[in-house]
Parts: C-alpha cells; structure tokens; sequence
C-alpha cells in the first residue's frame, strides 16, 4: 500500500502541476515518489518485482494521463481512452527500461539513462506516425513563460532536462539521507536543488527584461465565428459562412489592416472545395469581391479541398475509396485541410496541413494496420477521413512583401516544426485552428498555451485565430496581449511587430533530444554485457 500511494502521488503531482490549472513547481518532484517506489522492490527480495513496478508505473502515468487529457472525451470516448491507454503503456515501457538497466548499473547512471530515454521517448512522440506530444514535460511551463524564456535557445526539451535534473538530484538526495540520517548533507542537496531552479529563473528573467521588440508593427484582424461544429459546420453553405465572416469583419477593418486571418477549414461544406478549380469556384470569387474593398488588405484563411482521381494508378498512399460514379466506375479522393491567402494579386497561395490528428486525419502505419484493422480510424475529434500532406513548410507573402506562417491547428504543438515556417522566411506565425470539438475544457486552454511556447522558441509575434476561441495576439515574449473569450462570437483588432532573426533553436531545432541519443544508446548496449545485481 506504501508503494502504491507512492505511485499515486507520482500521477497526481504530474496532473496537478499542468497548465492551465496547476503549478509547474509541483514537476521538480514529482517523479521522486515512483522512484523511491521504484526502488523499494528493486532492492528487496520481493515476489515478482518486475511486475510489481510494472504495475506501480501504469497507475502513476494513468493518472497524469486521464487527469490532464480526459477532455477527449467529449469529441470521442474511444479516442479518448485509447489515447489514454497507450500513451500510459508507452511511458511504463520507458520505465520499465530503467529499472533494468539501475540493476546493472550504479544509481547515478541509471538516473542519467532515465533522463536520456525520457527525452528520446518526447523525441518520437514528435516524429512517429502515433505522434502525441502533448504531455511532453517541457509544455508544463506554456503559463509560466518568465521562467522559460531561454526556450529560444533550447525548445521544449531544455524544460524537460530541467525537470529531470531535478527530479534525479532529489532522489539521489533522499536515498543518500536514508543511509546516513546526515541533515547536513541533506539540507546541502536541497539548496543545491533550489539553485538549479531558481538559475534558470533568473537568467530568464534577465532575457525578458532586455528582450525589446523592433517596431514593425503590422495591423490584423482575427475572426472567431464560433460554429458548432457538430450541428453547424459541416451543414451550412460555404457562401453562408463567407457571409458571416465579412459581417463580422466589416465591423473591426479599417484602410491600414493588413491581415484578415479566419479559422481552421472554416469553408468546409460538404467534401469541400475542388482544389483544381479553387482559381474559378464562388469562394474564391466571394472572397475577390470583397477584397475589392481594401486593396492592401490580405485575406488568411482555413478550407477543405478535395482531389478526385479515376485511376488508380494516379492516387497517392493517402488517397481515400470514395465510391463510384453514376455509370459505376470506382473514384478515388484526397482531402487537403489547408490554409489559403488572397489578396489584390492574381495568384493564390495554398498550403495543406501536414503534422496530422492520429486517426482523424491519418492512418499511423497504414501498409502494416489496414491490412489487420481495416478501415477503422480512432476518432480522436474531428472529420475522420484521411488528409494529404505536403512535404515542405511554407511563407504566405502579403502584399507589403511581409511573410506570414500559416500554421494549422494541431501543428502548433510541434515545436521544431513549427521553426520549418520562420525558415521560410515567416516574419510572424499565424495559427488557425478550431477547438470546438472538446468544449469548454481544459483542452482548448492547454492549445492555446503551447502557442506561447512557440513565440518563444522562435521569437515570432503569433494571431491566433480559433473557430470557438480563444482568439488571440502573442507577442514575441510569449505574452498574450489580447484575446477574445471562448464561446463568442466576433473580431479582434490587433497590431504585432513582425521579426527577421533566426533564434539558437530555429537554426539547430531540438538537439538536446538527438544528444540524448548517445548515453542512452551506449548504456542499454552495454546492459547486454553486465549482469544484474
């Protein structure tokens, strides 16, 4: 029962320090009661050890889980658990991991291998087709952003080893006061312990208050439509909708905007909008008349598209079986969540979403699964159908030459990727997204956060434009200068600063996670030539 509370506290400590209702401190210990679990069965002479830790472990990351994602829920139960399930499982395996290499090797080691395989673990959940980086550690601090504003220079990945120095230097600590009972030596752990935290904090401080922002300011107009997309969305004209969002529109531009910016897949009416003939469809040619209003105004916004084929031979891996037509031949569609941008020239600028919701717009390891599951996808919120991809990111230009990253929804969580856009060329990043599917929970609040953590990683002003809300501007230290409230409807008015230097991170992305690779690597190699203890 020790052990088990132990665990608990483990789960719940994790929970209770995430945004946006907990304290990230909460993070700098909150691993130390599974270790300690940890270690209890693994040096006694307990029946079944393995599985008792096991066991112990799924209970601790259960608990994070379902505590800090339940909101899945309301889009789909199964999504939700499954996501729930497994992501737990995942993080036991990583446990698992260390306690069998702390039997071949000395305690410090085995904390440095944890620390490693930690890090590795955030790493795929970033790159695989399972992806799930939302409760990768450094995240924690999205509400604390004067504490993390070296994230510039280390990404997410820099709170993650933060976390986990701390975590192993209090374990070591306490175990070491076990045998001795030296308070001392203790009290000498802990105020080492307290200046690996309050450093960080400090230099942080110290960039936030030297951090000034170039005037470059650019006006922009957010739109927040506030659709449901249950009962609403999908069901009403793509021309209603246009309707709606210049109304609203109408009211907040004026001569000297510059970006109008609109949700995700906001024109989303039945399959969507044929992307071959987008150039001649009435969205486009709305959209036109409209801008014929304001002639340095650009117009950002979320659609559908859709591709047909009928050969075969010409789909893509991702290519969805759609039916036949009226003389029974087979047709073959890719959908396209995408961001497109007008303005009073001629061209049009299209980019399709590409960092996908598992199982709501992609099929994780289609060749190997389908074969055995079919065409069941785990609806984690959203239209279920599979989205095509491009491989690059790209920069919208204005018609001021100023770049604008169009990132979509979900994609804003990556941070590494996002930097694909500022690479580009991307001055400020707007994000579109559509957060309706949970309601008014803890998600669309986290989503909103993680944003702030991407301002930082990149030094970009971010506009933020949700379906639902919140709408919102970020300006470059992260900090959310105005927002307009989830659940109404309307605009939002705001002027950003645009930015041209490349931060330490955008350059060399997340290289504290491949450095990783190295002493976790060598210390699982050499498990296999040692015995255990």
């Amino acid at each position: 029962m020790k052990n088990f509370l132990l665990a608990l506290a483990t789960g719940l400590l994790l929970a209770l320090a995430w945004p946006t209702y907990g304290f990230p401190l909460l993070l700098f210990f909150g691993f130390v009661p599974l270790l300690l679990a940890t270690h209890n069965l693994n040096t006694k002479a307990a029946k079944s050890p393995k599985l008792k830790i096991f066991g112990l472990a799924y209970v601790a990351f259960f608990t994070f889980n379902i505590i800090t994602t339940w909101w899945l829920y309301n889009s789909t139960p199964f999504g939700m658990w499954f996501a729930v399930l497994a992501n737990a499982l995942l993080m036991t395996f990583v446990w698992m991991l260390y306690v069998r290499i702390s039997k071949r090797f000395s305690n410090r080691l085995s904390l440095v291998f944890l620390v490693a395989l930690w890090m590795l673990y955030e790493f795929m959940h970033l790159n695989w087709e399972f992806a799930w980086p939302w409760l990768n550690l450094g995240n924690a601090f999205a509400t604390y952003t004067g504490w993390i504003q070296w994230y510039e220079y280390t990404g997410t990945f820099g709170g993650t080893l933060w976390v986990w120095v701390l975590n192993a230097l209090l374990f070591q600590a306490l175990l070491a006061f076990k045998e001795t009972k030296k308070i001392k030596q203790l009290s000498i752990q802990i105020a080492i312990a307290f200046g690996i935290i309050l450093i960080p904090i400090g230099i942080s401080q110290l960039i936030l208050a030297n951090y000034i922002e170039t005037e470059n300011p650019v006006e922009i107009v957010l739109l927040q439509p506030n659709i449901d997309p249950y009962t609403e969305k999908y069901n009403t004209t793509n021309e209603r909708i246009a309707d709606l969002l210049f109304e609203e529109a109408f009211k907040t531009l004026t001569p000297s905007t510059d970006y109008l910016i609109a949700p995700e897949t906001v024109l989303a009416e039945g399959a969507g909008v044929d992307l071959r003939n987008f150039e001649f469809s009435t969205e486009k040619e709305k959209a036109t008349s409209f801008l014929s209003n304001y002639p340095n105004l650009n117009y950002l916004a979320g659609i559908q598209f859709y591709r047909v084929y009928n050969d075969k031979a010409a789909t893509l891996p991702t290519s969805n079986y759609v039916g036949k037509d009226r003389i029974g031949n087979p047709i073959w569609a890719d959908f396209f969540n995408s961001a497109f941008l007008l303005n009073a020239s001629d061209s049009t600028q299209i980019y399709h979403k590409s960092k996908l919701v598992v199982g709501v717009e992609n099929f994780p390891y289609q060749s190997i699964l389908k074969p055995v599951l079919g065409d069941v996808m785990l609806d984690l919120g959203g239209t279920v159908s599979m989205k095509t991809t491009q491989e690059n990111r790209v920069a919208f230009t204005g018609t001021d030459g100023t770049k604008v990253g169009p990132v979509i929804c979900y994609e804003s969580v990556y941070g590494d990727f996002v930097t694909g856009y500022v690479q580009e060329g991307a001055q400020f990043l707007a994000i579109i997204t559509n957060d309706a599917w949970w309601g008014n929970t803890q998600g669309h609040k986290q989503h909103l956060n993680y944003a702030r953590l991407r301002a930082i990683e990149t030094r970009r002003s971010i506009a933020r434009s949700a379906n639902t809300g919140i709408s919102a501007f970020i300006d470059q230290k992260g900090a959310i200068t105005k927002e307009l409230g989830y659940g109404l409807r309307g605009s939002l008015k705001g002027t950003i600063n645009t930015n041209d230097r490349l931060t330490f991170y955008v350059r060399y992305g997340d290289y504290l996670a491949k450095l990783a690779f190295i002493p976790a690597s060598i210390l699982l190699l050499l498990s296999f030539f040692k015995k255990a203890k």
